[in-house]
């Protein structure tokens, strides 16, 4: 394990459950993932920052054999088999109506929805936002004590046909949880230093 980072408020074993120790899972055991952990992890990244708090991410939690086999012809081949074993599938989508919310979300602005009249701009909008919401939420799986495996590899439009028809929401990320079985686990990558990265001006 490498050193702790002093100066950061997480103790270090959060700093390892979040970070250092936590790993994209491949394989799950047969532990069940409940309800209520679902729940919890959304109501713990849901106070993450957007932009003028627009809050564009929607979930689709795939559980049931049913749903998984309308899923899977969807994903790609080398993401079919483990998203097949997976307890939970997330689907995570952005929904480009974020604006249609504003009214609770961002009460002190009453002019915020029509900031967000043109279409592509919204879409954009809620695409970076929901975006950065996925970030949390994978966060948020580990905080939880569970593994996450995100992918991008799936047919993001017949997801959206399958799931999502008759809405305005896109899905952008696919992630399984459960408890990981580390059989499948690969070696760690490497990642880059400080100061092949960041830039103090």
């Amino acid at each position: 394990m490498t050193s702790t980072l002093d100066n950061l408020a997480l103790s270090p074993e959060a700093q390892d459950l979040l970070f250092r120790e936590a790993r994209t899972a491949n394989a799950f055991t047969a532990d069940p993932v409940t309800d209520e952990e679902l729940r919890e992890v959304y109501e713990l990244i849901k106070w993450g920052p957007t932009s003028m708090n627009n809050q564009p991410l929607r979930v689709v939690f795939v559980r049931s054999d049913e749903a998984k086999a309308r899923l899977l012809p969807h994903m790609g081949e080398g993401n079919r088999a483990k998203t097949g074993t997976a307890p939970v599938v997330a689907i995570l989508a952005a929904d480009t109506d974020f604006h249609e919310h504003f009214a609770k979300t961002f009460p002190h602005f009453p002019g915020a929805k029509d900031a967000f009249a043109d279409d592509t701009r919204r879409t954009e909008a809620a695409k970076l936002n929901a975006l950065l919401q996925a970030g949390y939420f994978i966060v948020g799986v580990r905080a939880a004590g569970l593994a996450a495996g995100p992918m991008t590899g799936f047919d993001a439009e017949g997801v959206r046909q399958e799931f999502f028809a008759g809405t305005e929401q896109l899905p952008l990320v696919v992630v399984n949880i459960g408890h990981p079985d580390h059989s499948a686990t690969f070696p760690r990558n490497p990642r880059l230093d400080f100061e092949e990265a960041v830039r103090v001006l």
